[in-house]
This record gives structure tokens, C-alpha cells and sequence, in this order.
């Protein structure tokens, strides 16, 4: 009876024993369970922007995420919503990337998508390249945003004035210059004041074409070239990008001198281009995703500036049009087609 209940005994201990150690284990396990499942949850970035699909600056933020390690489909995830050029789907797609609760929103090609995302969430990180975030009502400063907001100022408004001067410095004798831009964007009243005024300074009266879309654009350079006029201008703005090869051809076929802001107009025929590096903009947007991603605060994010100006002549096209560049403006060129 004695040896019966020692067995017992020992049969007892044994059990506890193996309770004791596999709550250990299991009390063990949860956290190492939990980082596990936290270390591999899968980052989502939503790309907003108001184009039909991937451009070659949308090209050069992606590559910008991989040179910082993040490959899509593996360790991140983008979700990409092209509105087409439609500022209703903009908003919509805005407010869907908001209800989705994306990691961080990318507002992308311009002013518009950038304030829908702001008007979509006052939470969600955001990061933009736009002109004038300040004027806006993006961001109060650029070196300290506040809010939920950072991202890349490309000076849209303020190289519209230094472009009508190249513009005017090229062709000093002109006097009606036609300028080609989109009413639609936030940015296009305040692009258009500072260019009357800087119009005014110069002594240059501007004739408006206005273009909401591609089919538009014949009717504007008609409109524009009944006034007699001798230059042409054309207001950064995402549509007319995608346009550009189209509007050198009708800057070509109605014989217009034209300065436009990025240096893919030049490329594609249009005489000259004054602006940021687009491309260079996006590959750093892709570094304060990055600092997002890792826990820093958009608020503490200030706004950056671009670093590199370009101004490209293209000399085939002025010889096409009988037009002599001044040496002062071509010895200023960083970069010349010949």
C-alpha cells in the first residue's frame, strides 16, 4: 500500500511538472508568436495619382523604393489608383485609400492629388510632389508642416515667372505671349495671377488657352494664335504632360517659340525647358516613405526643394523656325539638342 501511494506521489509530481513546464512554454511562445506575426506584416503604400497609368517619374519612385530595399509584391504592397484625369474618381479613389487604411498615402502629378488625399484623412501619413503646398493650404510652413502632410515642392508658380523671363530674353521684341494651361488644378488661379503680374513687369501682354482636356487642345492653339501671338508658354500640369509630344507639334505647325517646365518637352520638340528635376523629386519622395514606414512623423518631416535645375534648348527646333538663341540665354543651357 505504501509503494501504491509513492507511485501516486510520483505520478502527481511528474503531471505538475509537465503542466508547469508546458505553460512555461506556451507563456513562452505567445510573445515569439506575436513579433512573428507583427515582423512580417507587409507594409501598404496607396499611390494616388490623376493619370491613366505608370509614367516614367511614377517609374523613378518605384526605384526609389527598391534601392531602399522595398520590393513590391514581397516586402510592400501598392495600391494604385489612377483617376484618368477625373477629379471626381481622384476624390473618390482618395477616400477609398483612407477607408482601406494604406500605411502611408503617395499623392502624386500635381496639386490635385494632394488636397483630395488631404480632404480624404487627417490620420493617415501622406507625402506629395506639388508646387506651393503653403499656398495651398497643404502644409502652414515648409520647414515645419504640422499635420499629416510632407512631401516635395517643385516651385511650379515660381519657374512660371522665371520662364516667361527666359521667354522674353529669348525673343525680346515679343509682346503677345499665349499661354497654355489647365483650369482645372487647385494651383491655377495663383499660377496665373503671379504670371499677369510678372507679365505686367515685363511689359508682355498674355492671351489665355485654356485646356480641361486632350480633345481641347486644337481649340486652344486656335484661339491663342487668332491674337497674334508671338511665343508661347505652358503651365506645368500633369494632362499636358502626357501631351507633350502633341502640343511641339502644334507649337510646330503654327510656328510658336515655346518654354515649357520639364525637359521631356524639349526631347519631344519644344524649344526650350526650365524646371526641377522631376524624376530626381521622386526618387526622394520614396525616402520619406521609407522614414514613415519606420515611425517618423510627417509633422517632423520639413519640405524639401529640389536640388537640380535644368535649362534645355533644343537647336533643331529653333533653326526649324529661323530663330537665333541669345548667347546669354544658350551659355546658361545644362543641356543642349542639337
Amino acid at each position: 500500500m505504501r509503494q501504491l501511494s509513492s507511485a501516486v506521489c510520483r505520478l502527481w509530481i511528474g503531471a505538475r511538472t509537465i503542466s508547469v513546464l508546458a505553460l512555461a512554454i506556451a507563456l513562452f511562445a505567445a510573445p515569439l508568436g506575436a513579433h512573428a506575426q507583427q515582423a512580417t506584416k507587409v507594409p501598404r503604400i496607396g499611390y494616388l495619382s490623376p493619370r491613366p497609368g505608370l509614367s516614367f517619374y511614377d517609374e523613378a519612385f518605384l526605384k526609389g523604393l527598391r534601392d531602399l530595399s522595398y520590393i513590391e509584391g514581397q516586402n510592400v504592397v501598392v495600391e494604385y489608383r489612377w483617376a484618368n484625369w477625373d477629379s471626381d474618381r481622384l476624390a473618390a479613389f482618395a477616400a477609398e485609400l483612407a477607408r482601406l487604411k494604406v500605411d502611408v498615402i503617395v499623392a502624386t502629378g500635381g496639386s490635385a492629388p494632394a488636397v483630395a488625399a488631404k480632404n480624404a484623412t487627417r490620420v493617415i501619413p501622406i507625402t506629395f510632389v506639388t508646387g506651393d503646398p503653403v499656398g495651398l493650404g497643404l502644409v502652414p510652413s515648409l520647414s515645419r508642416p504640422g499635420g499629416n502632410l510632407t512631401g516635395m515642392n517643385i516651385f511650379t508658380n515660381e519657374l512660371n515667372v522665371k520662364r516667361l523671363e527666359l521667354l522674353k530674353e529669348t525673343l525680346p521684341g515679343a509682346t503677345r505671349i499665349g499661354v497654355l494651361s489647365n483650369p482645372g488644378p487647385p494651383t491655377y488661379r495663383l499660377a496665373r495671377r503671379n504670371l499677369e503680374d510678372a507679365a505686367r513687369s515685363l511689359g508682355v501682354r498674355l492671351l489665355i488657352g485654356e485646356v480641361r482636356g486632350p480633345s481641347e487642345l486644337e481649340s486652344a492653339f486656335s484661339t491663342i494664335r487668332k491674337e497674334r501671338v508671338e511665343a508661347l508658354l505652358v503651365v506645368n500640369d500633369p494632362m499636358l504632360f502626357a501631351q507633350r509630344h502633341r502640343i511641339a507639334d502644334l507649337a510646330a505647325k503654327n510656328r510658336l517659340p515655346g518654354i515649357y517646365e520639364w525637359r521631356e518637352f524639349s526631347e519631344a520638340g519644344g524649344l526650350m525647358s526650365y524646371g526641377a528635376d522631376l524624376a530626381d523629386l521622386y526618387r526622394r519622395a520614396a525616402t520619406y516613405v521609407d522614414k514613415i514606414l519606420k515611425g517618423a512623423k510627417p509633422a517632423d518631416l520639413p519640405i524639401e526643394q529640389p536640388t537640380k535645375f535644368e535649362l534645355v534648348i533644343n537647336l533643331k527646333t529653333a533653326k526649324a523656325l529661323g530663330l537665333t538663341i541669345p548667347q546669354s540665354v544658350l551659355v546658361r543651357a545644362d543641356g543642349v539638342i542639337r
